[in-house]
């Protein structure tokens, strides 16, 4: 079984792959580099930002923020 480490770099690495045959695709048939400059792009940046929001602070629930909004008016 996975652990919770691996897991993420995993999904990265298969993410990755799948990008690379698809920009490797795009070269063997025949598009402009800057297309495939931008398939390539195009697909690393989303990775990119959940690797990134991936190993952050969990967002407040919506329960947190109201209750947080409530406090500051009770205490006016």
């Amino acid at each position: 079984m996975l652990n919770t480490d691996t897991r993420p770099w995993l999904l990265g690495g298969i993410w990755m792959a799948a990008l690379a045959v698809i920009v490797a695709f795009s070269v063997s048939a025949g598009a402009r580099l800057s297309t495939s400059a931008l398939l390539l792009v195009v697909g690393a940046v989303p990775l990119g930002v959940l690797m990134k929001m991936g190993r952050g602070v969990p967002p407040p629930t919506v329960a947190e923020i109201l209750y947080e909004e409530n406090s500051k008016k009770e205490a006016r």
